[in-house]
């Protein structure tokens, strides 16, 4: 470790980390110096954030505190203002920390060891939820949720298969918080993990469960398995269960009675089947719907939704506070609802991408966002076909949202003329900081109108007609005193607020 490396910490931390790097001090002097200086959080950060993994091994192994979260360790360097939770972790990082996790639970207690681990001082929880995950390629030394998953799920393996390896008393269960990801490759590892873990000391506890292609009879299977007390986030996606896999899905998802996000989607009745099949099985995901009381994220993504948004919302106990519609054919009726139903007064987070408001969805979409003005904290309007007409009829009601973090209308059909309106009266938005805008229709040659939403993704812009709009756009910022606000075109760059981060 460089000399800059440790005067980013205190001169105690420095000295400690040094000698114990130097081989100056031993395991047990460097564990009490932790213990009595209070030390280890600190020591902790610095040695994750700069991959000193010899000592994040041996910090694990020696925590003095029931519980060790990477969320309240790492939202911020105290050194540098680095969030450390916005970078995916090193794989050399989380191997250390899985490493000490084994190693501890493989230590026996007070008085059969060197390194004596009492009760007094013993580890209950590791979580290790809430780490990056954007699902996008980066530097292959950084460690995605799919190979946290696995490294994690080899450690319960390994813990049950090898038993303890020193005489003496049992060691000390251990319950560890993790967000788990699964598809076809990964299940059959991932159910052997849970089912080791079973009356094991190395307890998993699933958090957030995202599958992803997984055939029903899996999915059921791994529900199965889950702790009803951990599970806060069902996410299915890409499984194509229809109404009848829903059907025999969602029973299993509802005993989750602390449950407060649910995303299905694709959720389409099955053509093959005769309408009253189709009709009886949706009944029975109403019903099952109904039995969630703690449910506050519901997202129903790209599935045809067109009429039966109120037999949807109506089941529900309490009010959402997220709901994603996006690509669900909705009709005006279903925005009427939603409009006048309890939902729209608690919703922070809307996404009604992929639905046509410019025509008579137009008023009852002003309806729901007038609803909705006083808690809206993030709204997403991709591809809605909102040229500047129903822009500009929108943003009387659109600027009331004072609180509104995020906008997103990537994709409409929107001019440079347009853009500099919604610039403008933004103003009132004091809490504004993101504008995901469309490329203006002025940057595209030869448009036919109105544009498609397909010709408006796919088509080329004249870049240097781009350029000056960006360029006038940042100006337009500057003079009013919004530099901070992101304006751009940029729908990847930027992750998607998640509910649980609002």
């Amino acid at each position: 470790m460089g000399p800059g490396t440790i005067l980013r910490g205190s001169a105690l931390l420095s000295l400690c980390l040094q000698h114990f790097l130097g081989g100056l001090v031993t395991t047990v002097t460097f564990t009490g110096m932790m213990r009595c200086s209070q030390l280890a959080p600190r020591a902790l950060q610095v040695a994750f954030m700069d991959k000193k993994t010899v000592v994040l091994r041996e910090l694990v192994h020696t925590w003095p505190f029931p519980l060790l979260s990477f969320q309240q360790l790492l939202q911020e360097c105290a050194h540098c203002s680095r969030a450390l939770l916005q970078e995916r972790p090193s794989t050399e990082s989380m191997q250390a920390v899985i490493l000490g996790l084994t190693a501890r639970l493989h230590t026996p207690e007070s008085g059969a060891s060197t390194q004596p681990l009492c009760r007094k001082h013993a580890l209950r929880v590791l979580d290790m939820t809430g780490l990056l995950d954007d699902g996008v390629e980066q530097d292959p030394g950084t460690m995605s949720m799919w190979d946290c998953t696995a490294a994690v799920a080899r450690t319960c393996i390994a813990q049950q298969q090898g038993g303890a390896t020193e005489p003496g008393p049992a060691p000390i269960p251990v319950e560890v918080r993790v967000d788990l990801r699964v598809n076809r490759a990964s299940y059959a590892f991932l159910r052997e993990a849970l089912r080791s873990s079973v009356g094991s000391p190395l307890r998993l506890c699933c958090r957030d469960l995202r599958a992803e292609d997984l055939p029903m009879r899996n999915t059921v299977a791994l529900l199965q398995l889950l702790d009803a007390g951990c599970l806060r986030r069902v996410d299915l996606r890409f499984n194509n269960l229809g109404l009848r896999g829903l059907s025999v899905i969602i029973p299993h998802v509802a005993r989750f009675q602390h449950l407060a996000s649910l995303r299905l989607h694709y959720v389409h009745g099955d053509s093959r089947q005769p309408s009253v099949d189709g009709e009886d099985n949706f009944r029975y995901f109403l019903a099952q719907m109904g039995r969630f009381t703690c449910l506050r994220e519901l997202s129903m993504g790209s599935s045809l939704l067109s009429g039966r948004l109120d037999q949807l919302l109506s089941t529900l106990q309490s009010p959402l506070e997220s709901l994603e519609l996006a690509f669900c054919a909705l009709l005006p009726e279903d925005l009427r609802f939603l409009a006048q139903s309890p939902h729209a007064a608690h919703l922070k987070k809307l996404d009604l991408s992929g639905n046509d408001l410019s025509g008579s969805q137009l008023a009852p979409f002003q309806g729901l966002l007038q609803a909705s003005a006083a808690t809206l904290l993030h709204l997403e309007l991709t591809e809605c076909q909102l040229a500047d007409t129903q822009l500009l009829a929108t943003l009387p009601i659109l600027t009331r949202c004072t609180s509104l973090r995020y906008l997103g209308l990537y994709g409409n059909p929107l001019s440079m003329a347009g853009l500099k309106e919604l610039l403008r009266d933004s103003v009132a938005q004091a809490e504004l900081r993101t504008v995901v805008h469309p490329f203006p229709v002025d940057c595209y040659e030869g448009l036919p109108w109105p544009p498609p939403a397909s010709v408006l993704l796919e088509a080329s812009i004249n870049e240097e007609k781009f350029a000056r709009v960006e360029a006038e756009l940042h100006q337009l910022l500057l003079a009013s005193g919004r530099a901070h606000v992101l304006w751009t075109t940029d729908i990847y760059g930027r992750l998607a607020a998640d509910y649980f981060s609002l």
